[in-house]
């Protein structure tokens, strides 16, 4: 099976130039590592086979074709689990689902632990009926969850989905569609994600993966 692949671009050199940052937009931080935070914009584009993927892997890249990430295949059970590795094959984070949750309860934890003590932060679903995509993220300190640090919003088939801070308007990263006649012709589905400066980009990364399996599970569902 063919895998998807995503490639980080220099600003300004991606499949679509993002527009400059609003105020606040820097907020996320480093989430899972220092290195994987940039000071400036940073393109993930994300080209795939237009076919249902069943093991949910994905090869992230570097624009000179470096792998920065690839995401293992899912364990099934009652956790769905999938670990998303370096280059070098190191676990940077595994994502757990828990599969008798009402919300599609994700749990990320810091490399190949799922230990409570190694978790960094939590996305679920912000309620049960949507029409478009809307998941909350909590990190590991927020034990009340009553207010997300992070939300997801929009619609996953037509790749336009925003990623705020909490509960604010301060995008830190956004997904775009890209339409091509070669990749129309190819049977290709493209789309990029801008992930803004001093955002981790892993912490992204990850949130791209569960969105994609949620889509999935929609689709099998309908």
């Amino acid at each position: 099976m063919e895998q998807p692949y995503m490639y980080a671009y220099p600003p300004g050199q991606g499949p679509s130039a993002p527009p400059p940052p609003p105020q606040g937009g820097g907020m996320a931080g480093v989430i899972v590592d220092p290195r994987y935070c940039a000071p400036y914009p940073v393109d993930l584009a994300i080209v795939r086979k237009m076919m249902k993927l069943t093991d949910g892997n994905f090869v992230i890249t570097d624009v000179n074709g470096n792998m920065l990430f690839k995401v293992k295949e899912p364990v099934f059970g009652l956790h769905d689990k999938r670990v998303l590795l370096d280059g070098s094959g190191s676990p940077v984070l595994t994502l757990r689902e828990k599969m008798v949750s009402l919300h599609d309860r994700w749990q990320v934890f810091r490399g190949g632990s799922t230990e409570q003590r190694d978790l960094l932060y939590t996305v679920k679903r912000s309620s049960m009926l949507q029409l478009k995509t809307k998941l909350d993220v909590f990190l590991s300190h927020n034990k009340e969850e009553k207010r997300c640090d992070f939300r997801v919003k929009g619609s996953w088939l037509e790749r336009s989905c925003v990623v705020y801070a909490g509960e604010s308007d301060a995008i830190v990263a956004q997904m775009h569609r890209k339409h091509t006649v070669q990749s129309v012709f190819l049977g290709k589905d493209n789309f990029s994600v801008t992930v803004y400066p001093n955002v981790d980009y892993a912490f992204i990364a990850s949130l791209v993966v569960i969105l994609d399996d949620v889509n999935r599970e929609d689709q099998a569902a309908s």
